[in-house]
């Protein structure tokens, strides 16, 4: 990192216009800023140094974030530090979370499924080549560019990401989105790079219906339901969808992590292969616009806890009863 003695601005700042606030939280704001040198614009993330317990994580992100260099991830251009303070320089995004634009355009098809998945395995596998797990995969992570109709999609927020040693390297911590969390981790008998591809097999599910493969009233009954890999094509809304796709979604959403598709096996699945001979539908699939646009079904995307302590408070709970992982 760039660093600057003292409590004041960065030096390293002179070199940007600094515009107005875009957002902020308890522990952020995020300011609009242009690039002297070449009126780029982006966004400066400013927020308090992490503390020592959190601070090995932080370093992580940054480093994973200077490591990855893919048209589907937000870019990481910089990072400035003072005594108190890192100053994040990142790609700007303004067109807000994918499954909002979804149901501000209205029309969604197959074939822009086949296109959005193709981007967002092509971004894993590149990640999973780079020893990178996002291990949070989900739509609020997935933001666009800006809000034109040319907009791209970017895989964001690697605060909970790991780097791994290789294929083989087991994590432990229980971390992620209950929703998309995958059966392994629930186990908590360790965990490979494998679970980024249930998460996509959750958001893709989403995707093609407006709902998710996986709900309960509470996240006992919840992660029982993941960790016997209990879901369906709920008729009539997967009707119009095509036996590749759903091929597809239920080959990654495999209790068994060695028999789930890999981000490289799922690249030449016939179905992603489809958008390139012009071969899927691109009927609107007006189910999945109406079931985002539903209050209940959005609650129940948006419906985010801490998954460890909703593990740790239900781990008695979802280890009773259940079948062995297949």
């Amino acid at each position: 990192m760039a660093a600057s003695a003292g409590k004041e601005t960065p030096r390293e700042l002179d070199d940007f216009e600094i515009g107005r606030e875009l957002g902020s939280g308890h522990f952020s704001r995020v300011k609009l800023a242009t690039r002297k040198s070449d009126g780029l614009k982006c966004a400066i993330k400013i927020m308090k140094k992490p503390a020592p317990g959190k601070k090995v994580q932080f370093d992580t992100e940054v480093e994973i974030m200077r490591r990855i260099d893919h048209p589907t991830i937000v870019k990481l251009y910089d990072v400035f530090e003072t005594e108190d303070k890192v100053y994040l320089v990142m790609e700007l995004l303004t067109g807000g979370e994918l499954f909002d634009r979804i149901v501000d355009v209205g029309h969604f098809s197959e074939k822009d499924a086949v296109e959005m998945t193709h981007k967002l395995v092509s971004a894993v596998m590149y990640m999973h080549e780079q020893g990178v797990v996002h291990r949070d995969l989900k739509p609020e992570n997935m933001l666009m560019t800006d809000e034109s109709k040319e907009a791209a999609v970017k895989i964001t927020d690697f605060g909970l990401s790991k780097i791994t040693d290789g294929h083989s390297a087991l994590m432990k911590t229980p971390c992620g989105t209950p929703g998309y969390i995958a059966p392994e981790v629930l186990h908590m008998k360790g965990y490979g790079r494998e679970v980024d591809m249930w998460s996509i097999g959750v958001i893709v599910y989403i995707l093609l219906c407006g709902f998710p493969p996986f709900y309960a009233e509470n996240d006992a009954l919840l992660f029982q339901q993941i960790k016997a890999g209990k879901y369906e094509f709920l008729r009539p809304y997967w009707d119009p969808v095509s036996d590749q796709a759903k091929d597809f979604v239920a080959k990654l959403l495999v209790v068994d992590p060695k028999r789930r598709m890999t981000a490289e096996i799922a690249l030449a699945h016939p179905w992603l292969a489809s958008a390139a001979e012009h071969a899927v539908s691109t009927h609107n699939l007006s189910y999945v616009t109406e079931n985002l646009k539903d209050r209940q079904a959005r609650n129940k995307l948006r419906g985010i806890i801490n998954v460890t302590r909703a593990m740790h408070r239900f781990q008695g709970t979802i280890d009773e009863g259940l079948p062995a992982a297949k």
